[in-house]
């Protein structure tokens, strides 16, 4: 990366996390998965009340977010990542099932496959954080398609981290990624089936109210009671809104709701676990070991028997 590229890149990206609340701590320079140099940006916030956390952003050497048509996403993603930095775990989310995952190593920007498929690739692990009775995990290989690639503004982490994340946790629901304590990449195809032309806006799960409902608590229970100490974490994530296929504000407005059953303490868009809550223990983890149970491979046990007709 030559000193005149590198210091124009920290100059825009220094502006638009200052502008997001955001301290930039530090910058390196990285390489991606072909050897060619990037960017590495590690962020913080102010005070010391959030001391220890921070996130990692990587972007291509040549890229240029300092445009008209590229700069207000990287601007709300800077804000999304200013508020997630709140949590206690930033790393953590929940599916749908109640597994509590922490995203981990994700090896960005993509690069392209090598087998000749005409794809863009990103690595990655999931841990399962459910405070280490398990010691669990999967390690995933997200590809998108070319014509997955046209939707999206450019190939690069802050544009395309919240349909990745979210394309991980679909592929858990649906049972296809399983977790083990050791084992080789499992594939996330990320498809067009996943975005609406019409609508223009992603759609990973349609939801209802009792859904999104279960989904809160479910988080709130794993990500402020178990992981943060009952610390508060942040409800109106535009990254779950996206996943639910809601809106920030309907999560708000159940949470509110739940505060009012004594299930949640609601202050500003953050919400953090109660005793009452927490006293719901074992529902939590029978979910969570009902979700696990669904991602196993399922064997036909008359095949194994041989009773196989063929």
């Amino acid at each position: 990366m030559t000193t005149e590229l590198k210091s124009s890149l920290v100059t825009s990206f220094e502006a638009a996390a200052t502008k997001a609340g955001l301290t930039l701590v530090s910058v390196s320079q990285g390489a991606d998965f072909h050897g060619h140099p990037t960017a590495v940006f590690e962020l913080g916030l102010p005070g010391t009340e959030t001391a220890g956390r921070s996130l990692k952003l990587e972007l291509s050497e040549a890229f240029d977010f300092d445009k008209p048509n590229l700069l207000p996403e990287m601007t709300a993603h800077l804000a999304g990542e200013a508020k997630r930095l709140r949590n206690p775990r930033p790393e953590c989310f929940v599916t749908l099932g109640g597994l509590p995952l922490a995203f981990e190593k994700f090896a960005w920007p993509f690069h392209q496959s090598i087998s000749g498929a005409d794809t863009y690739i990103v690595h990655g692990e999931l841990q399962l954080a459910d405070g280490g009775t398990h010691d669990l995990h999967a390690k995933i290989s997200a590809s998108v398609t070319l014509t997955f690639a046209e939707i999206v503004p450019a190939m690069e982490q802050p544009y395309a981290e919240t349909f990745i994340y979210n394309a991980v946790r679909k592929t858990v629901d649906m049972g296809q990624l399983e977790f083990v304590k050791s084992g080789n990449r499992q594939p996330v195809p990320v498809t067009t089936r996943y975005y609406s032309r019409w609508q223009k806006k992603f759609i990973f799960t349609e939801t209802d109210d009792q859904e999104r409902l279960r989904y809160l608590l479910s988080k709130v229970y794993w990500l402020s009671g178990v992981l943060g100490d009952s610390k508060p974490v942040w409800i109106a994530d535009p990254r779950d809104a996206q996943y639910l296929n809601t809106t920030e504000a309907d999560l708000l407005r159940m949470a509110s709701h739940e505060a009012g059953e004594g299930l949640m303490v609601v202050e500003g868009e953050f919400a953090a676990a109660t005793p009452a809550l927490m006293a719901r223990a074992a529902e939590y983890h029978a979910m969570l070991e009902a979700a696990l149970d669904f991602t196993k491979p399922k064997f036909n046990e008359s095949m194994r028997a041989g009773h196989a007709n063929m």
